[in-house]
């Protein structure tokens, strides 16, 4: 598979920084993507999941939230090659996971209410990106098929009345892609208006200094954090951010999951 380069990961950050979005065609591997599908159905069973029945997460819309938690092959989608390097971009090296959940809409679901990811954090608009989520193509994604819907530019402006009709584009990629995008941008799922799943990831960032979505820390067993390459464990909040926020008694969390003793404290630094 190929990995992009530098310069095509700073257009697709200087695309993000423009109108709110990009498009990484065919970033993942098909195996991966095969092997996603066949866990997500197996979890999607297993767990007994059945739609939330609210007009956010949809009524006929399959969700499975903290997927590190449930399954080895989860591990490889947060710090992706073709992925990764486009969210530092956007945010910075510092940057954590925030949630790692899958989105299955179903045949007949309606429209998801047009929304911003960062509008319930409490900074005036516009701002520096604390936010960037990706959304990973496990089936193609078309309009008709419920394709994530975007409001281009939208990311310079305040964020939309919930539940207000707003006109929008469709995000269609092929299988294998991944949309990334600003956290102020206002987007939301399209309604599916075929007879077949449109499947996806959600692998979403946000700033160092910023809390996640999902509480990394106790929603994945210490068992399974412990698996982690430090990349990836670093991401789920397993270290510090700027030499200072998130440490534990003056050292590294890393320290603590691992043993090791990284050093680099700002007070050292100073």
């Amino acid at each position: 598979m190929r990995t992009l380069t530098s310069e095509e990961v700073a257009e697709h950050v200087r695309r993000i920084g423009e109108q709110g979005f990009s498009v990484i065609e065919d970033a993942v591997e098909p195996d991966l993507v095969d092997e996603l599908n066949d866990t997500l159905d197996r979890l999607e069973q297993e767990l007994a999941v059945t739609p939330a029945g609210n007009s956010f997460e949809g009524h006929d819309t399959l969700r499975v939230y903290n997927l590190l938690a449930h399954g080895d092959v989860f591990a490889r989608v947060p710090t992706h090659a073709n992925v990764l390097p486009v969210v530092e971009g956007v945010l910075d090296p510092g940057c954590l996971l925030s949630s790692l959940s899958s989105i299955a809409i179903g045949p007949g679901e309606t429209a998801q209410p047009i929304h911003a990811d960062d509008q319930l954090i409490p900074l005036p608009k516009p701002h520096p990106p604390v936010v960037c989520n990706t959304m990973w193509a496990l089936t193609d994604f078309t309009e008709p098929n419920g394709a994530t819907r975007l409001v281009p530019g939208t990311h310079l402006q305040d964020s939309p009345d919930f539940g207000r009709h707003y006109d929008s584009v469709a995000a269609a990629m092929g299988k294998g892609s991944v949309l990334v995008w600003h956290g102020s941008l206002w987007h939301g799922g399209g309604a599916n208006a075929t007879g077949e799943r449109r499947v996806g990831i959600a692998c979403n960032y946000c700033a160092g200094y910023i809390r996640q979505q999902e509480n990394q820390q106790l929603g994945i067993p210490r068992a399974i954090a412990e698996r982690f390459d430090e990349r990836l464990a670093r991401l789920c909040g397993y270290g510090i951010y700027s030499g200072l926020i998130g440490h534990i008694d003056k050292r590294d969390p890393i320290e603590l999951l691992r043993g090791t003793n990284p050093g680099g404290m700002v007070w050292d630094a100073l």
